[in-house]
């Protein structure tokens, strides 16, 4: 047997306003929720039991996931009353682990699209006897990222911090196998990073800490454009997943939706069950959450459209996340980086605006 910790507690403040009150995970993502492609894979790759870390609205999760039964799968939920941090929520899970000291327990981050094997990490970690494994991917631009070098034989050297010049291009992807009895020496009941604290302890206490580097997608979506990416690329699989709720295609209609005559859907664009798009409009690259409305004419580029928000005649949206029931009239022009959403002290229907990710 082989198990699973996903780490679903983080607030995802760069998705806001969709995660005012809806963790990231559980973000509408090509049809379902984002958590059910990642629990496919860990499914698929042979997993059975999953431990859910969570913090931010647990029961939503325990709402939408379950008990994982409809997935093939076996979910517990290790719930934080205090935010812990990676190695602090991965040691949280420990009372509802199963495994034995020396088995592998799989660890995964919960805003990463991924091709790469799961089970293939795994074997390498097991046939190294390594304490933790990493798996690594290429980017042409590291400096937004920790790097991770390695030697010759793909021994992980050293944990490096953001830096304007990386000494390689190998990043930390997110997933990870722990061999168990690391995790029970994880400090318990306080907050704790794997990246700064444990990853580095390993390497001083002359641990093997192994790289696994495999090419192949991978993607971050925890900011706005690349939420939106990963979902337009599940659509036109370019990343596949057992749980698309539908064919692959430029598009991904979901029951109930109404398209009018003239609307194109283009470039991986989801719509959601009861959405309406008014006749002329065109939908590109974007996500319309279930019941949104977009008027006549407008144009939809590389947007979100919250549950139930409506959009006017001949607006057009360019790089913009539309919180739930805000409402957009006719002929505006909202350009890259806008953000609206409706706020509760303002009047009913009424919406804030901002330009200013860093305010999010």
């Amino acid at each position: 047997m082989t198990e699973a910790v996903v780490l679903v507690g983080g607030r995802g403040t760069r998705l806001r306003p969709l995660t005012i009150d809806t963790p990231k995970p559980m973000l509408p993502t090509a049809g379902v929720p984002f958590l059910q492609h990642l629990l496919a894979r860990v499914r698929d790759a042979g997993v059975d039991h999953v431990v859910l870390a969570t913090s931010f609205r647990p029961e939503v999760f325990a709402r939408g996931i379950g008990d994982g039964a409809a997935l093939g799968l076996r979910i517990d939920f290790a719930n934080e009353d205090q935010p812990l941090g990676t190695g602090g929520g991965i040691r949280n899970t420990t009372p509802l682990l199963e495994s034995a000291p020396q088995d592998p327990v799989v660890i995964l981050n919960s805003d990463v699209l991924s091709s790469h094997d799961i089970a293939a990490q795994v074997d390498a970690h097991v046939a190294a006897g390594a304490d933790v494994s990493l798996h690594l991917t290429d980017v042409e631009d590291a400096r937004a990222f920790g790097c991770v070098p390695t030697d010759a034989t793909g021994r992980v050297t050293a944990f490096l911090e953001k830096t304007p010049e990386p000494v390689t291009n190998a990043i930390n992807a997110g997933c990870y196998v722990f061999t168990r009895r690391v995790i029970d020496d994880i400090p318990c009941g306080r907050r704790v990073s794997v990246e700064r604290e444990t990853f580095p302890g390993l390497l001083r206490d002359g641990a093997l800490v192994l790289g696994y580097t495999e090419p192949g997608y991978w993607l971050d979506v925890g900011t706005p454009a690349t939420f939106v990416r990963g979902a337009c690329d599940l659509v036109l699989g370019r990343l596949p997943s057992s749980v698309l709720p539908g064919p692959t295609g430029e598009s991904l209609v979901l029951p109930g939706a109404q398209i009018a005559d003239g609307a194109v859907l283009s470039r991986g664009t989801t719509v959601g069950a009861g959405a309406v798009v008014g006749a002329g409009a065109r939908v590109d690259g974007s996500v319309l959450l279930d019941g949104a409305f977009i008027g006549d004419g407008a144009v939809v580029r590389d947007s979100v459209v919250g549950a139930g928000a409506f959009i006017g005649a001949r607006t057009v949206l360019d790089g913009v996340m539309v919180g739930d029931r805000a409402y957009i009239g006719e002929d505006n022009e909202l350009l890259a980086g806008a953000r609206v959403w409706v706020d509760a002290t303002l009047p009913d229907r009424s919406v804030r605006f901002s330009s200013d990710e860093s305010s999010n």
